[in-house]
């Protein structure tokens, strides 16, 4: 069984000719509030990023995989899988689907992929992720592939409107 293929998409590891979508989506002022970015990234930061990236979860206590298209073997995205904690087997993730291909479906595909790959071959006991209130879409794709509400932090996020509150979604595995 090949963990990382999904119906349509491929997750692979970080390449050097995925300097420019990471570039485009790092420097993506809009998608800030998503994560913890708040000022832009030097394409020579990135380039040193991808060249000094082990993809070694276990030391780096984190894992990116970009999210490519099978049929035409273009990059499409990146998930995240970060704070990871062997002791308790557990991350937070993280999903970026570039604007041009959103809702086709590959989002949940590269979802529901990784999803198999931190319960089956990396043994994790959970995944969880926070998710602004504002961002709709999310909460219902990670509703979708069974993630559940656990918890609503109070003016985590801060929006250029005022804080936000967020909510905690979480996947055991039951396995």
């Amino acid at each position: 069984m090949n963990y990382l293929t999904g119906k349509q998409i491929e997750l692979r590891a970080v390449e050097p000719e995925d300097l420019d979508a990471l570039y485009r989506w790092e420097n993506d002022s809009s998608l800030w509030i998503y994560g913890s970015t708040v000022s832009p990234f030097s394409r020579y930061l990135l380039k040193q990023y991808i060249e000094n990236y082990t993809a070694d979860i276990a030391r780096d206590k984190q894992l990116r995989l970009i999210i490519m298209r099978k049929e035409s073997r273009q990059v499409i995205g990146a998930i995240d899988c970060f704070d990871y904690d062997i002791t308790n087997r557990k991350a937070a993730i993280g999903l970026l689907i570039d604007p041009d291909h959103k809702r086709q479906g590959f989002g949940r595909d590269a979802l529901e992929t990784f999803i198999e790959y931190a319960f089956r071959f990396l043994h994790l006991h959970q995944l969880y992720v926070h998710i602004p209130v504002c961002n709709t879409a999310s909460i219902a794709l990670f509703r979708t592939c069974g993630f559940h509400e656990s918890t609503r932090l109070k003016d985590w996020i801060r929006l250029p409107q005022g804080y936000a509150d967020a909510l905690i979604f979480q996947k055991f595995n039951r396995e």
